[in-house]
């Protein structure tokens, strides 16, 4: 396994956003019950968890996701599978949210935005998960 030149920008940028992220909820607890409530609305069966156990999970999965990305020995389709599964996450909780998307549309409204772009992690996500299958360039 060896890590390609043109994969370390964008796992150097996502892993880095991403790690920050998971630093941030795991260092202040004061985002709790807004975090679990937009999760549990679109997945109800997180109501069961409390608010801060909800948020410590999810920072930890972020700091494992974030460190995963930057380190150069994890094989990028192990680090797409990951990033495929939690930016698919996010999007699922985007299009189950109908205050964050138009009606009858995909295109988010002003509140959507933050979340939308999270398709960008998604592509980024199956690019590293398809390095090294039959038929991809490189």
């Amino acid at each position: 396994m060896r890590l390609s030149l043109r994969d370390v920008p964008t796992r150097v940028a996502t892993g880095a956003f991403i790690l920050h992220s998971g630093w941030q909820k795991w260092t202040d607890n004061s985002a709790a019950a807004g975090v679990h409530g937009m999760a549990a609305g679109a997945f109800p069966f997180l109501t069961a968890i409390p608010p801060t156990r909800f948020l410590k999970g999810l920072a930890a999965a972020e700091l494992a996701l974030g460190t995963a990305l930057l380190a150069p020995f994890v094989p990028n389709r192990l680090a797409g599978a990951g990033l495929t599964g939690f930016a698919g996450s996010l999007l699922a909780m985007y299009l189950r949210t109908p205050a964050l998307h138009k009606p009858g549309s995909i295109w988010p409204t002003q509140a959507g935005t933050g979340v939308s772009k999270d398709v960008w992690m998604l592509g980024i996500g199956l690019g590293l998960l398809a390095d090294g299958t039959p038929g991809a360039s490189g």
